[in-house]
């Protein structure tokens, strides 16, 4: 996509034009390459919840429903994301390979972040 400052979509990149494992926090964004919205709409919220398991070392679970930190469902200008840390794969790698592997496999959208974002 070209680069528009005014369009947050040109800033996201196909996740199959990424080469190798991010070394920072990324967001797999619910818009396909076509620019289609992926569906269905609580994708974001249901593939957090496979990833609910992978949780920090040292974790104490309780009996609420949550999330793991290196998988949280979000918003990019208002499409639902998910953010993942690639800490995960540190945890578990097949876990990262598979939030990759889905976002190249639904041909979804990756934004790249500077860091914490």
């Amino acid at each position: 996509m070209a680069s528009n400052a005014s369009d947050p979509l040109a800033a996201l990149i196909p996740a199959s034009h990424l080469q190798g494992e991010p070394d920072r926090p990324f967001l797999i964004v619910g818009t396909t390459a076509d620019q289609r919205r992926f569906r269905p709409s609580d994708w974001a919220e249901r593939l957090a919840g496979v990833m609910a398991s992978f949780q920090p070392p040292g974790f104490q679970g309780d009996q609420r429903l949550q999330v793991s930190p290196f998988a949280v469902p979000t918003r990019y200008d208002g499409i639902s994301s998910v953010r993942v840390d690639p800490a995960i794969g540190r945890i578990e790698p097949m876990a990262l390979i598979f939030l990759l592997s889905f976002a190249r496999d639904n041909d979804l959208m990756l934004a790249l972040t500077s860091g914490d974002s």
